[in-house]
């Protein structure tokens, strides 16, 4: 079966991931969704798509989702890989287990599904991958010690990407978002933000849905901060 435009989204149960999903949706996009707990399942349902209960660290589970998608639908033109938060902790109190889950939870995830979808969208024509990252990437947060130093390789893996299939018109950007609504800010952290504010999911959703768009088809090996001001760098 042949649609228009196929998106996967990981992590899409809830969330940032969901609010991707649903911003897609309307887009015009058929969903294929991912999440670990299963919710993605209920939400892919709402909007006709289709969802999966599995892991981003699974390379196996990976591999189901985009065979799924693309033998259902015969393309991917879009994927947003979402993730959890990795460990959290005292710089050098955090393990070496910790470490190795946080590089597949973060960046080895990404890399396992460009393996997977790239010989996919080259073939069709093009696509795009956007990689939801984090502010801190750039400007390292002790409270996110793992996230940290992993996501700012993934900005190199990205960059990287980005160069070898640009000519495929295969493009990959990341998206950095600061504080959202989906977590529990505290008014300390909340004065720390120029708008005063934590993100609303949707307005993540909404930097996601362009990077995804023909509107940003010349935008490729970027890191678009979508964090209300918090970071200093220009």
């Amino acid at each position: 079966m042949d649609t228009e435009h196929v998106a996967i989204v990981t992590a899409a149960g809830r969330g940032i991931g969901e609010a991707c999903a649903r911003r897609l949706a309307e887009d015009g996009y058929t969903p294929v969704l991912l999440s670990k707990s299963g919710a993605a399942v209920d939400v892919a349902e709402d909007l006709g798509g289709v969802g999966f209960e599995g892991s981003v660290t699974d390379s196996d589970d990976l591999a189901a989702l985009v065979d799924a998608a693309h033998e259902r639908y015969g393309r991917i033109d879009a994927v947003v890989n979402n993730t959890g938060h990795p460990a959290t902790g005292d710089l050098l109190g955090i393990t070496d287990d910790e470490w190795h889950d946080g590089l597949d939870l973060v960046l080895l995830n990404v890399v396992r599904m460009a393996r997977l979808v790239t010989p996919i969208m080259r073939e069709q024509g093009g696509g795009s991958i956007v990689n939801l990252s984090t502010f801190s990437a750039y400007e390292p947060s002790a409270e996110f010690p793992v996230s940290s130093v992993l996501r700012a390789g993934l900005g190199s893996f990205t960059k990287l990407y980005a160069d070898r299939y640009a000519a495929d018109a295969v493009r990959m950007n990341n998206v950095l978002p600061g504080f959202t609504d989906s977590w529990d800010v505290d008014d300390e952290t909340a004065a720390e933000i120029p708008m005063g504010r934590p993100a609303e999911t949707a307005e993540i959703a909404d930097a996601v849905a362009y990077l995804v768009s023909s509107d940003a088809s010349y935008v490729t090996g970027q890191n678009l901060r979508v964090d209300g001001g918090l970071t200093d760098s220009v």
